[in-house]
């Protein structure tokens, strides 16, 4: 089976996650909002997943993790409702200018969820849909951690690693320099995991496009003067609807993918009469 130390992989990023969001959010001094803990419960049960999936088959429990396959069924929807539940808190927070920090980042940080919520869509509708083929099944799975590494890894290299930064901006936006630097070590990462298997390394060359757009996107974000009303326009809308059209674009992607990755039905000869 392809990629037979995934599960250590994917036990970096749940660790990475963990030491990242360690003390913003695990040991907090104040309570968090509701839509930390929707994020933060279906982005860690998803990376658990990957680590239960990748040892159960090479294991060959194949049975089993046919069966724990079906629960993204019900798994991926409620992480897309997470992804945006954090753009809705993101821009509350715009809107009620909560801080010259969040004026100045809200809309980056919005931006950079959305275009991970595009990625995680497209990454697992493409599992779905290659899921006869293991080695393409198995990269689009696995890329999936690869979008969202970018936001705990910043908060290490702004708290043990600042060393890593070498653009060097000054102010606010020197976090935005910490993702980019994620960004571009994610996808290096990845480019060695495509020339590894060119013939089946188009998922990592679909993350590789979504992670270098996010950096280059979020880093300009602030000079980007039309994304802020545009994220006051999106907190208008009741976070209720939005985060049910979240969940409900992970179901049309479950089901599409799904489909598209069914045996075509054999057709039936008909005899001449």
């Amino acid at each position: 089976m392809p990629y037979r130390y995934a599960h250590y992989f994917v036990g970096f990023v749940l660790a990475v996650t963990v030491a990242g969001f360690w003390a913003s959010y695990f040991v907090p001094t104040a309570p968090m909002p509701l839509a930390f803990h929707v994020h933060a419960i279906t982005a860690m049960t998803w990376l658990a997943f990957l680590i239960v999936q990748s040892v159960a088959i090479h294991r060959r429990k194949n049975a089993f993790h046919k069966t724990l396959g079906q629960a993204s069924f019900v798994l991926f929807p409620l992480l897309m409702l997470g992804f945006v539940a954090i753009i809705n808190l993101s821009s509350a927070r715009y809107v009620a200018a909560e801080s010259d920090f969040i004026m100045i980042l809200g809309p980056a940080f919005g931006i950079g969820m959305v275009i991970a919520l595009a990625a995680y869509l497209v990454l697992f509708y493409n599992a779905l849909k290659n899921r006869r083929n293991v080695r393409l099944h198995a990269g689009y799975m696995l890329a999936t951690p690869l979008i969202l590494f970018e936001s705990p890894f910043s908060r290490v290299i702004d708290q043990f690693l600042p060393w890593l930064n070498v653009i060097g901006s000054e102010g606010p936006r020197a976090v935005l320099d910490t993702i980019v630097v994620s960004d571009v070590l994610v996808a290096c990462f990845a480019l060695a995991l495509y020339f590894r298997d060119r013939k089946h390394g188009t998922p990592w060359l679909v993350a590789i496009g979504f992670v270098l757009l996010q950096a280059v996107v979020m880093w300009f974000a602030p000079d980007m003067a039309f994304l802020g009303p545009m994220f006051d326009a999106y907190g208008q809308i009741p976070g209720n609807l939005t985060m049910a059209a979240g969940a409900f674009a992970g179901v049309v992607v479950t089901y599409l993918g799904w489909t598209a990755g069914s045996r075509p039905k054999e057709k039936v000869a008909v005899s001449p009469a």
